[in-house]
């Protein structure tokens, strides 16, 4: 991009077509109002329970929104949902892999019962929603894929190895995939959370002691909030980030430098 060519509107996502999986709640549902107010219509494959906040503030933006109860750890469905996807919007522009679980257990607790639902979306639904996605966008030349990582990418995850193996892979499979897509015009990065007052931590946060310990290891003494992850998301999906490829891009308050 010359710099002639830059101003607010790069970062517009006006007519784009987005899927951001399970996007109606929790950090999904930031990145999914997100896309919507940059400009874009969003659809979301889930399987969580629905309040119908999502659908208003995307809505409520002047944007399409549609959303689909669809297991993405089941077989086939990925694809389906790409598939759904393009039929209800009339495309795909940016993927947001945005869902997932995590099932905590001592280690010695932790076995294949909970390892494996968690590879299967976390890890496994993320591989194959990018691979029908990419397809989509490297034949149109253009697009934006954005997996969810997270600070136990780099950290580990204690009472999860699930949860750390499956973000460690993420970041593997978004290097691999820019490698190759990179030059055919499509952008592959990744989000990486730090820890964020969702529902997910709500018992962490609850705990004096666990709430404390993590406020005093980030330097900006604060859990995250999910707007907290909105610009970066309009970032990696607009015209903005057309040159940053393979990126793992964290957001923690500044956890990791502590």
């Amino acid at each position: 991009m010359d710099i002639t060519d830059f101003g607010l509107d790069t970062f517009s996502l006006a007519g784009r077509r987005a899927m951001v999986t399970g996007g109606n709640t929790g950090l999904g549902r930031a990145f999914t109002v997100a896309l919507a107010r940059a400009g874009a219509d969003v659809y979301v494959p889930t399987v969580a329970d629905d309040d119908g906040v999502t659908e208003r503030l995307v809505t409520g933006a002047g944007r399409r929104y549609v959303q689909a109860r669809r297991d993405l750890a089941a077989p086939g469905e990925p694809a389906r949902a790409v598939a759904d996807c393009v039929t209800a919007l009339g495309g795909i522009d940016v993927l947001v892999n945005s869902a997932g679980i995590c099932l905590l257990a001592d280690v010695e607790d932790f076995d294949r019962d909970a390892w494996d639902p968690m590879v299967a979306l976390n890890l496994t639904a993320a591989f194959e929603t990018a691979h029908h996605a990419g397809r989509h966008m490297t034949a149109q030349g253009a697009g934006k894929i954005i997996n969810v990582a997270s600070l136990f990418a780099y950290l580990g995850g204690r009472r999860s190895p699930a949860y750390a193996a499956t973000k460690a892979g993420v970041v593997g499979f978004t290097k691999a995939y820019c490698d190759e897509l990179a030059g055919r015009g499509v952008q592959v990065n990744a989000i990486a959370p730090g820890y964020f007052a969702t529902a997910m931590t709500e018992a962490a946060r609850a705990d004096v002691d666990a709430d404390r310990r993590v406020v005093e290891h980030i330097p900006a003494g604060r859990w995250g909030d999910p707007g907290d992850l909105m610009g970066a998301t309009v970032f990696l999906a607009s015209r903005a980030s057309d040159y940053v490829n393979g990126h793992v891009l964290v957001v923690d308050g500044g956890y990791l430098v502590r």
